[in-house]
């Protein structure tokens, strides 16, 4: 990926964090949808994929207690599963970004009668190595050396309800091998952030969404 590509990523990033913060997603007579962004990033870099699950048909419900997502794993996975308990939800997909996929894995087994399954966008499902060495600890907590990263990653207990999209080039989360036992899908684009403003996603998302547990 060249630096013309990666600084248009992260423009996308920045003008999506700046976005006016109301929306009406309620309603709808599909599945509930619970979107879970990624480290540093609030729910509005997902208002683009909201938009369209909500177009087609789906209640579409945010994580505001989760800031910038840059806490511990458990932390956050206790967010999201009180927020479902606030909501009083069920059948539930849990649509991701990037970190927000590892804090869905981590909290599905407490909400196992809430969650129907979840569809992680670029999500570092066994630690991105570039995170070992960045001096924020919330990134480094991504390493695939972290003890909890390394757990997350060795239970493949509720891979069977994650379906992964992941570009065919990240520049901050590199090729880790296959997800065993979900639905892995590789999107013909690169970057991590511009892909959540892609058409071709939003698709490739309700598709998942309205189709969970099917195998292609």
């Amino acid at each position: 990926m060249d630096l013309r590509a990666r600084l248009a990523d992260y423009a996308w990033v920045v003008r999506a964090q700046l976005r006016p913060g109301r929306v009406d997603w309620s309603g709808g007579p599909g599945c509930p949808v619970l979107l879970v962004p990624g480290i540093w990033e609030t729910w509005h870099v997902l208002r683009d994929l909201g938009d369209a699950l909500h177009r087609a048909g789906h209640p579409v419900h945010v994580l505001p207690g989760l800031g910038t997502g840059s806490g511990d794993l458990r932390t956050s996975a206790a967010l999201l599963r009180d927020r479902l308990v606030e909501l009083d939800l069920h059948h539930v997909v849990v649509v991701a970004h990037s970190r927000g996929g590892l804090v869905a894995k981590l909290a599905l087994p407490a909400v196992a009668d809430r969650i129907d399954g979840v569809v992680a966008l670029a999500t570092p499902f066994a630690g991105s190595r570039y995170a070992t060495w960045f001096p924020a600890r919330s990134v480094r907590r991504l390493s695939p050396r972290d003890p909890q990263i390394r757990a997350l990653a060795a239970d493949a207990g509720q891979h069977g309800r994650i379906v992964a999209l992941r570009p065919r080039v990240d520049p901050h989360v590199p090729p880790t091998g296959p997800l065993a036992g979900a639905v892995e899908v590789e999107l013909d684009l690169e970057g991590h952030f511009r892909l959540l403003g892609d058409p071709a996603v939003h698709e490739a998302v309700v598709r998942a969404v309205e189709g969970f547990g099917e195998r292609p």
